[in-house]
């Protein structure tokens, strides 16, 4: 039961606290005095979204906040905020964000809504169909039927997807099959390139090297490199060792002259070795395979006009659907019998499901031709349902689906005839409300139940059968009704008033609960005013 609710900052709605009674409240009010809006702050905390431009101007955000009884006495404290900037929104549940999911989960135990929108509704084979599903014995049945359905069409689209591009595949083979054959020719490996472009770097400081190591050779040999050459340092520094020797034979003061020139020349001897060792070492073979092997990657790379990284991509993905389209024909043939095994399953499963679905279509036309009756309607109403196959599996019979589109007929000596192709507004609302009825009591749950304008296009003495449904309901349930009828409204448990006020050149949307005098006023002024109205007033208050 909703026992609280507070809206603040909702399009004409400032700040707004309402206490509902058990049993039937009552909205009424002149069209327009925002009576829509409470209704679009109840619906907006159990999980419709509502558009940012319904924040009142000004505000940063609106909020809705709702205390729901439950059946075992715990208390709900459902809060959901809409900010202004950005349109989203956020849902507390006993001051916990919750998700949407969560309160959908919870909204059945809350709230039911019938509106003249559920009205429309009521026209959509769609609709009438869940209607029905609804009240089948065993509703697991329809979820297996959804949970099959969804298996059935993950496998066939798992094959689909392998036929397309198996056949995209099959039609570029031959481009494959050059492309991987001209790779594997050069057959590139993963860095190369980078590892080939660093030794030619390396070589050609090398060969930069090498000049400074000729003329290194040349300063210790000469330039001729012959013994007696006048400019070779080393024959100068051997020639200079034997003096030096004869001289600190004779004079011990030359020997550490001797010894340091000793010590020099075997110093340029090994510093011969290595610079000997270095001009030997020759980079131009290695550097002509360097070339080549760059030069035939750069070839490859303008062939298939990619850079490397891309190439040793596209071997790998090359192989990838080569190898797909020479297994796809057996994966192929193991989808195909999935698809039929998932089909079998279906079928098993419709067959008994489309039996259930009629037996259910019998239960439920006796059910609403039952509460038509005690809302007005001929003793001869009869309700019930046209089934049509649907295929839905296409090529696989046996998935055959039986759909129902409610039929009924109102007056006796017509033909049974679509709900909508010949319902008037006053039999949709009140056909509505019947299956409100049949719903709530099949639910279980003891969830408020909203008729917006349920009374529309209904009057005389039809709308006093209306009123007594209401009241029945109303005995077991709490009710919300928005009316516009004096003869509903009077059987309230607690009646409220919807008007607008402005004030300082904005225009408010207010509610207030009727004392028993407001109340008369209030639906002398739905009776039309005036003596006629007053009189109408007392006697329903009576």
């Amino acid at each position: 039961m909703l026992e609280f609710l507070r809206i603040q900052n909702l399009a004409l709605i400032e700040d707004m606290e309402l206490e509902f009674s058990p049993g039937l409240n009552v909205l009424t009010g002149e069209t327009g005095a925002g009576k829509s809006f409470i209704l679009k702050a109840l619906t907006f905390l159990a999980g419709e979204r509502l558009g940012a431009d319904l924040v009142r101007p000004g505000a940063e955000k609106a909020q809705a906040e709702g205390l729901f009884i439950m059946p075992d006495g715990t208390e709900h404290i459902l809060r959901r905020e809409l900010t202004a900037e950005s349109g989203r929104s956020r849902i507390f549940l006993n001051d916990a964000l919750v998700s949407q999911e969560k309160i959908r989960e919870l909204r059945p135990s809350l709230l039911l809504h019938s509106s003249q929108h559920g009205q429309q509704q009521l026209l959509s084979p769609v609709f009438q169909a869940g209607i029905l599903d609804a009240f089948m014995a065993q509703p697991g049945v329809i979820e297996k039927k959804d949970r099959l359905i969804r298996e059935l069409k993950a496998i066939a689209a798992r094959r689909r997807e392998l036929e397309e591009r198996a056949a995209q595949l099959a039609q570029q083979r031959e481009i494959l099959e050059f492309q991987q054959q001209e790779i594997d020719k050069v057959n590139p490996l993963p860095g190369e390139e980078e590892e080939l472009e660093s030794l030619r770097q390396e070589l050609r400081r090398v060969e930069a090297q090498s000049k400074t190591v000729e003329e290194a050779l040349e300063t210790l040999h000469g330039r001729t490199g012959g013994f007696d050459d006048p400019t070779s340092l080393v024959r100068g520094l051997e020639k200079m060792e034997r003096l030096l020797h004869a001289l600190a034979e004779d004079d011990e003061s030359f020997q550490p002259d001797y010894e340091a020139l000793t010590e020099l020349a075997a110093g340029l001897r090994d510093l011969d070795g290595r610079l000997r060792r270095l001009a030997a070492a020759s980079p131009e073979k290695e550097q002509e395979r360097i070339e080549a092997r760059l030069y035939t990657l750069a070839q490859l790379k303008r062939k298939l006009h990619r850079p490397m990284e891309h190439i040793l991509a596209l071997r790998e993905e090359i192989a990838e659907n080569l190898s797909f389209l020479d297994s796809c024909a057996l994966d192929a043939k193991q989808l195909a019998r999935e698809e039929e095994a998932a089909c079998a399953r279906l079928a098993a499963h419709l067959a008994r499901l489309n039996p259930a679905r009629r037996e259910a279509a019998a239960r439920l036309g006796r059910a609403l031709e039952e509460e038509l009756r005690g809302l007005g309607f001929s003793e001869h109403v009869a309700v019930g349902f046209a089934f049509s196959p649907h295929i839905l599996h296409p090529g696989h019979d046996g998935c055959v689906e039986e759909r129902a589109r409610l039929l009924w007929r109102p007056n006796p000596g017509q033909p049974e005839q679509p709900l909508d192709k010949i319902a008037s507004g006053g039999e949709l609302s009140r056909f509505l409300l019947a299956l409100v009825s049949l719903l709530s009591r099949k639910s279980g749950e003891e969830a408020t139940l909203i008729f917006d304008e349920v009374d529309a296009g209904v009057g005389g003495l039809t709308l006093n059968r209306v009123a007594e449904k209401l009241g029945q309901l109303a005995a077991d349930r709490q009710l919300l009704v928005i009316t516009h009828w004096p003869q509903l409204a009077a059987r309230s448990s607690r009646h409220f008033r919807v008007r607008k006020e402005v004030r300082g050149g904005d225009t408010f949307t207010l509610c207030e609960r009727l004392s028993p005098d407001e109340q008369r006023k209030e639906l002398a002024r739905m009776a039309g005013g005036g003596p006629m109205g007053e009189a109408l007033a007392r006697e329903l208050v009576r």
